[in-house]
């Protein structure tokens, strides 16, 4: 098994309100020429968690972050004039709660993180260490 120090969060830039799932995200990145979808865990916007890429096996997620992290990805992200915006649905906020806590859990060690921390992105459109503190200082 693989050292997980990292979780990193995502979305998927897609418009408010319309529902991709994992498998078309994995199609657009084996389109892009990856081997698999990039994320290990996507939560629909009913908050539906479906397993991406097998935790076991290093993610395409973060560019020189990928060795030692877990990419969880939400549906949504943008406006419909594709602007970041925060478009998480209750459903997919209670799902990331559950999931992170489970996650840092499992892996005592990880921090959690944004896209946005490591990229000029606003990936996942939303401040992960404020939303989350109470996990990240539980946690850590």
């Amino acid at each position: 098994m693989r050292e997980i120090n990292k979780i990193i969060l995502h979305c998927s830039a897609t418009p408010e309100g319309r529902h991709v799932t994992a498998e078309t995200i994995r199609q657009w990145h084996l389109d892009r020429g990856w081997s698999d979808i990039g994320y290990h865990f996507v939560v629909y916007l009913d908050g539906t968690v479906v397993s991406g890429r097998p935790v076991s096996r290093v993610g395409a997620h973060v560019k020189g972050r990928n060795k030692d992290s877990i990419g969880v990805c939400y549906i949504g992200g943008v406006d419909e004039n594709g602007k970041p915006k925060d478009t998480r649905t209750l459903e997919q906020m209670q799902a990331l709660e559950l999931l992170l806590e489970d996650l840092l859990k499992e892996y005592p060690h990880a921090t959690l993180h944004g896209h946005n921390e490591f990229s000029s992105k606003a990936c996942p459109s939303f401040n992960v260490r404020e939303e989350y503190l109470y996990l990240i200082e539980c946690y850590e």
